[in-house]
């Protein structure tokens, strides 16, 4: 019986080590992905602890307070159950109860009826495994954020590569920070000024949305055009240099991390390409909402010879 019992404790440390492991592994790439854009640290570290690594955490704490009072531990497991099915009401009820619900539950009856031996160990693997995923993850996320280029020159930015040159819209409407639909930036970009600064109320027809190969040849790391080349055969750019979230065609302080292209797909006219400031494309229906996801409108530069 307490061989089972050792054998039950430490299954249930296991599935709570590989839950909070993943959600430590996906919270710290994501963090440095689409988060950590703020000028203020603290503001940054709050988004880290609580939007990013919140679910590890969890696990984390209940898994010690499982491990420290059984009572408790189960309660708890429960507890955040019924929190999900409140929380996640909208989810489909097959997914959810078999998904979330029961897991849980059974999690915490793991932990009540096993007793892993020796319990020190327990408490080590589920508590330095996640960090150390986070700090081998997050330390050079971390420095290369740090060193992103960001001259803070918002305006009007004329940049030339890969015998394409564009002028991209300034700080404002035709440059949002936040979200928008690829039918709203379209419509947007039609009413916008000559400066990009205002929406008109006749169309000008000055500005647009880049095209998939114009924005992929614009990207650049570290104010050096980065050479990229969009393969329409594969769907896929390439590159010399990974591009990074810098000036001067991203805001490396804005939550924006998708700009809509014009192209749309040649089989589903619904959806439309989008970049990554790291310079991936990939499509998303046009009527796309997030915050992260809007666009910088281009126009082409007239040169006199």
């Amino acid at each position: 019986m307490k061989r089972k019992k050792i054998i039950v404790g430490w299954i249930g440390v296991a599935i709570s080590l590989i839950i909070a492991s993943v959600w430590a592994y996906w919270g710290a790439f994501e963090n440095f992905h689409e988060g950590w854009y703020s000028v203020s640290l603290w503001k940054n570290l709050f988004m880290f602890v609580f939007q990013y690594m919140i679910f590890a955490i969890i696990f984390v704490v209940l898994s010690v307070l499982s491990l420290k009072w059984k009572r408790i531990g189960l309660g708890l497991h429960i507890m955040l159950s019924v929190f999900c099915l409140f929380f996640f009401s909208s989810a489909n009820g097959w997914v959810l109860i078999p998904m979330m619900i029961i897991p849980l539950i059974l999690l915490g009856s793991l932990y009540y009826y096993g007793d892993p031996q020796p319990k020190k160990w327990a408490y080590r693997i589920i508590i330095l495994i996640p960090l150390m995923i986070t700090l081998i993850i997050s330390i050079p996320q971390g420095i290369k954020v740090a060193q992103r280029i960001n001259d803070e020159d918002f305006g009007i930015r004329i940049v030339e590569g890969n015998n394409v040159t564009l002028a991209w819209a300034p700080e404002g409407p035709g440059w949002p920070d936040g979200g928008v639909t690829w039918e709203q930036a379209q419509v947007i970009c039609k009413y916008l000024s000559a400066d990009g600064t205002t929406v008109m109320t006749e169309e000008q027809n000055i500005w647009r949305l880049p095209t998939v190969v114009e924005a992929v040849s614009s990207m650049t790391f570290h104010n050096v055009n980065a050479q990229g080349v969009w393969d329409s055969t594969n769907q896929v750019a390439n590159y010399q240099l990974t591009p990074d979230k810098e000036t001067p065609i991203w805001n490396s302080h804005s939550k924006v991390i998708y700009y809509w292209t014009s192209d749309t797909l040649a089989e589903d006219d619904q959806r439309a390409y989008i970049i990554v400031y790291n310079g991936g494309v990939f499509d998303r229906l046009k009527s796309s909402t997030q915050d992260y996801l809007s666009f910088r409108a281009v126009k082409d530069v007239i040169t006199s010879e």
